[in-house]
């Protein structure tokens, strides 16, 4: 018993400090716990924790956040995947909800942009590392490096990622299954499960009919977690229940808060009914996750131990690297956009390459201080 609650207390203590520094979106976010629970703990291997990256690509939700439930998991297990998740969360919906209520009260957004400067080009160098460290471990044969560069091209182009992702996933599967059958081995394809989503509509607004809106916009959102304010446009929005300056008010939230974007979901729960209402946000936003991550996280060791679904694994693996270099490209050209950011990547990529075990909290915080710092100049 004492060991188990030793590693729940790990657990706890890890994501928690990683949801107060985990700046940058989800690829950063895997990027250091890639850092933190496969090269320094060593929680889990790296072919796993790539599984578990391509499977959560494949699911709805916010990405990294489910990653921290399948390392809770896998550490700690059902307790961990609960303890990750909720102290992850936490920090980003505790900010979100101190802006809410500053916002609902004084009418304006506290300033903290000269540190967001610094963090931004600090974060590209942690997910180049873990991106050549995943690549890597991913990149199995010149097959699989082309579905790659192909996946790459694709989301470069604007592809949608899902769709990118699942079709490298099949068309891989389908090459090596062939591959195999012609070297004499077949194989029986197991097919995948889809559950229909239903919905109805609420009448009136409460905090009943705000946990719905965010449980079933939790349900359905996929990819990166700024399409919520897509989805909240049209449920919000053009319903009349919120302003379109609120929601642009809340996507600044969500750019300077650590952890995930979804946490603004709290900030506009909170305009919406007050604390009630940044509760049933809160819970409906994120709870489709705790459940799908349950779910499917016992799944992913007998999908690679059947060689047709490995085979998908791999596909969609070496498919999640190439999106997370995109997203790596997409971002340099957003952020290094002047002199000052430039020379902080240059010494993040310097520092994180050059001294490979330093903690990622440090180049945060040493990207953080040097974005102040020239701001001032």
């Amino acid at each position: 018993m004492k060991v188990k609650h030793s590693k729940l207390a790990e657990v706890a203590r890890l994501f928690f400090k990683l949801g107060c520094i985990a700046f940058g979106g989800p690829a950063a976010h895997i990027a250091m716990m890639e850092h933190e629970v496969v090269q320094k703990r060593r929680w889990i291997g790296k072919q796993h924790f790539l599984d578990l990256v391509g499977a959560t690509n494949l699911i709805p939700g916010p990405n990294s956040t489910e990653m921290t439930m399948h390392c809770g998991y896998e550490r700690a297990g059902i307790p961990g995947l609960f303890i990750a998740g909720a102290c992850f969360i936490f920090p980003a919906v505790v900010i979100s909800g101190l802006f809410a209520w500053l916002y609902a009260n004084y009418g304006h957004l506290p300033s903290v942009e000269p540190f967001i400067f610094g963090i931004k080009p600090a974060v590209l160098a942690i997910i180049a590392a873990a991106i050549l460290k995943l690549g890597r471990k991913a990149l199995k044969g010149w097959e699989l490096g082309i579905l790659g560069a192909l996946v790459l091209t694709a989301s470069l182009a604007g592809f949608n990622e899902i769709i990118a992702l699942l079709s490298a996933g099949v068309l891989g599967a389908f090459y090596f299954i062939l591959k195999a059958k012609i070297a004499g081995r077949s194989y029986l394809f197991v097919p995948l499960l889809s559950i229909p989503v239903a919905t109805q509509s609420v009448l009136q607004l409460s905090a009943l009919k705000v946990f719905w809106i965010f449980l079933k916009v939790g349900v359905v959102l996929y990819g990166s977690g700024y399409v919520l304010f897509a989805y909240l446009d049209s449920e919000l929005v053009v319903k009349g229940l919120m302003s379109r300056q609120l929601l642009i008010d809340a996507v600044a939230v969500g750019q300077f808060t650590p952890g995930p974007v979804l946490s603004t979901a709290t900030f506009i729960g909170y305009q919406l009914y007050g604390l009630g209402g940044a509760i049933a946000a809160t819970a409906g936003i994120f709870l489709p996750s705790f459940l799908l991550v349950l779910f499917l996280n016992p799944l992913i060791p007998k999908m690679r131990r059947s060689k047709p679904l490995g085979y998908f694994l791999d596909s969609v693996n070496i498919a999640a690297v190439a999106v997370m270099l995109s997203v790596l490209f997409q971002m340099s050209r957003e952020t290094l956009t002047d002199w000052r950011s430039i020379v902080i990547a240059g010494i993040s990529v310097t520092v994180t390459f050059g001294l490979k075990k330093i903690n990622t909290v440090w180049i945060v915080l040493g990207g953080a201080v040097m974005g102040y710092a020239l701001k001032l100049i």
